[in-house]
């Protein structure tokens, strides 16, 4: 070894000073969207008056404080009003009710459960609702993450079902459910029914994003929609929707650039589970519940959100343990969330800071994608035809026969650029629906200026890849873990293709250094890729 020889260290170039590191993993909001002065403003309110402060400082209904389960269902009906059933006909022969401290709540707000954010909401609802005996989990992939750790928190099998183009295969997702549905046949729940009389145990969780989906930024048509709380209502299935990215919306068409989208532009599956036919004889708890959060448009540390679904639903859910223990999961900061909500200021800010903001950082992202990475033969997902986008994530789909997981890790090594490989949006142990070239890329956490910036670190990262290289084959390319067996048999590296060969020369140098690099590509040509001499000796010694 040389690396402790003066002599031998002093003939070695200095490495280059690391870069700063571009996040465009986490999906956070950047601190400037937050609404800081309304909820400062709120909680000076809330704080200073004992009839608010009192309440919010005290343990709370199980369901969350009547006040805010209003300011919710108005603050809904507005946003989702076309899909809401006339205000008669959602009175009609419907008894104003009481929460557990005797707070009389409309029709509305009966439909409405107060909770700590929709990880923890999640967590609730598998509590209430399922049993790891009998119930299985279907996850619209590619999905949310680490959602699989909650899921895998309460005992549940978790398999996955195809995207498809219309937000979820509805043919793999039944055909699937009808297999293991012949399978459990006279299997027996671990929970006894009997005991639980608020709650049920559904034989099936559908668990999906769909509205501007984490990851893929792609929003369920409403004709699978409907199709999938039909399929659910046949299964005995509890359809779980993400609805946290809904009010972060924004046009695509030019011509309404600078108009906020007051609307949504489709109901929830909760509203169409409430607005189709009732079924005969039904046990009033539904079929969907609409799992919603404060983290993405007040900030993810106010740890609020609500569950929307029958009002049976709703009930069962707040008389989870956790709840009736400690009551009301975020109390105090329900109540101040409650004054933002009347105000006016959160509407204010979604339409006034956090639409255009996100859309400006959309657009930016994206022009910055196309221009450096599109000529090497990435694409985006979902963005034919779209005239509304949202949310917080886009989509790459690379090349055939490149591997996303190797991209997002030289990305972290060369560039101190930090991407989500496609392969953590799979569901763990289910091989079905398999994403290796899969990168999603998040707008909302970095400066705007870095965005670009990360996306020319990743087009650097490609150039090294070979991604250029205008004949580059459509093949599976075996790993590199083979080169040394491939280059003792003889066997062919495809030498005559430019792009496979900048491929196996750059991992070769970058797994084994410059021997053997030097078995696929000359120096010269190691060079032209970025393995220069001056790296080598670095690394050598």
């Amino acid at each position: 070894m040389t690396k402790n020889n003066p002599t031998s260290s002093s003939m070695v170039t200095p490495r280059s000073p690391p870069k700063k590191q571009i996040n465009l993993l986490r999906g956070w909001p950047n601190t400037s969207l937050l609404p800081t002065k309304a909820i400062q403003n709120a909680s000076n309110k809330v704080l200073s008056n004992p009839d608010l402060a009192n309440p919010g400082l005290l343990y709370g209904p199980d369901t969350g404080p009547s006040s805010l389960r209003e300011s919710v269902a108005t603050w809904l009906r507005g946003f989702y009003s076309e899909y809401y059933p006339p205000t008669s006909a959602r009175e009609e022969n419907i008894p104003m009710n009481q929460d557990n401290q005797g707070k009389i709540i409309s029709p509305d707000a009966d439909r409405i459960c107060i909770t700590g954010g929709a990880s923890q909401n999640l967590a609730c609802i598998l509590q209430t609702y399922t049993d790891a005996k009998v119930t299985r989990v279907w996850m619209v992939t590619p999905g949310y993450f680490l959602a699989g750790r909650i899921f895998d928190d309460s005992g549940l099998k978790v398999a996955a079902v195809g995207e498809g183009d219309e937000g979820v295969d509805l043919e793999d997702l039944e055909s699937k459910m009808e297999e293991a549905e012949k399978k459990d046949t006279g299997v027996k729940p671990i929970k006894d029914p009997k005991s639980r009389p608020w709650g049920k145990i559904y034989k099936n969780i559908i668990y999906c994003v769909p509205t501007f989906s984490n990851p893929s930024g792609k929003t369920m048509s409403l004709s699978c929609r409907t199709q999938l709380v039909k399929l659910a209502r046949k299964y005995d299935a509890l359809i779980v929707t993400d609805d946290v990215y809904d009010f972060l919306q924004w046009s695509t068409n030019s011509s309404s650039r600078d108009s906020p989208l007051k609307k949504t532009i489709l109901p929830r599956l909760v509203d169409i589970d409430r607005t189709l036919d009732p079924i005969p004889n039904s046990d009033s708890f539904g079929n969907a519940v609409s799992n919603g959060s404060f983290s993405k448009i007040a900030g993810p540390g106010v740890r609020t959100g609500w569950a929307e679904a029958t009002p049976k639903f709703a009930l069962g859910l707040s008389l989870v343990g956790s709840s009736r223990s400690g009551g009301c999961a975020s109390q105090l900061t329900a109540t101040i969330i409650d004054q933002v909500l009347r105000s006016g200021d959160l509407m204010a800010h979604i339409e006034g800071v956090l639409q255009p903001a996100y859309k400006n950082r959309y657009e930016r992202l994206m022009e910055a994608v196309m221009r450096e990475l599109g000529p090497s033969g990435v694409t985006v997902e979902n963005t034919e035809e779209v005239t509304v986008f949202g949310g917080y994530f886009i989509w790459l789909n690379l090349p055939r026969g490149i591997d996303g997981e190797l991209v997002a890790q030289m990305a972290l090594e060369d560039e101190n650029l930090v991407v989500a490989k496609g392969s953590i949006f799979e569901v763990q142990g289910d091989d079905s629906v398999k994403l290796p070239r899969g990168l999603r890329l998040c707008f909302s956490w970095e400066e705007v200026d870095d965005l670009e910036e990360g996306v020319i670190s990743a087009s650097t990262t490609a150039t090294l890849l070979g991604l250029r290289i205008k004949n580059m084959s459509p093949i599976n390319i075996p790993p590199i873990n083979h080169i040394n067996k491939r280059n003792d048999r003889g066997l062919d590296y495809n030498a005559e293709n430019s792009g496979i060969k900048a491929w196996y020369g750059y991992l070769a140098y970058r797994q084994e250094g410059k021997q053997m690099a030097n078995k696929v590509m000359s120096s010269s040509e190691l060079e032209d890729i970025g393995c220069t001499s001056d790296v080598f000796a670095a690394d050598e010694t």
